[in-house]
């Protein structure tokens, strides 16, 4: 039995564009769509055996139509953009909520060194 933290709660905020989700360690992280997007763990996004990854560009407005439990260990969200290939663990999204801050700026800063400027949400948060 592993003693990484576990969901307690997880709710889809569709009028905020974001996933938020409460750890059984007293943690509580929302996760804005276009971040889960971004940091999809798919073979899409992050390539094939570490080749191949590709920026995910636009995706400002992207939402969360539905998740699906698998097994006792992922959630598999679906987009509004088609997309739905990626499982998120447990242990992918407790990293990703502890280091939102340092993914995101690492984000846009690829976006700045490809020559791409993240365009506003249309939607107000």
């Amino acid at each position: 039995m592993s003693n990484r933290p576990r969901p307690t709660e997880i709710i889809v905020h569709r009028k905020s564009h974001a996933l938020e989700i409460a750890f059984d360690d007293g943690s509580r992280f929302t996760y804005p769509a276009e971040f889960l997007r971004v940091y999809s763990p798919s073979a899409e996004v992050r390539g094939h055996f570490g080749r191949g990854a590709r920026l995910q560009v636009d995706k400002q407005d992207v939402n969360i139509n539905d998740i699906q439990p698998v097994g006792q260990y992922a959630i598999k969200i679906f987009f509004d953009d088609g997309h739905d290939s990626g499982l998120y663990d447990w242990g992918y999204l407790y990293e990703l909520g502890h280091k939102q801050a340092i993914y995101w700026t690492r984000y846009l800063d690829r976006l700045a060194e490809a020559g791409h400027e993240r365009k506003e949400p249309s939607w107000k948060p």
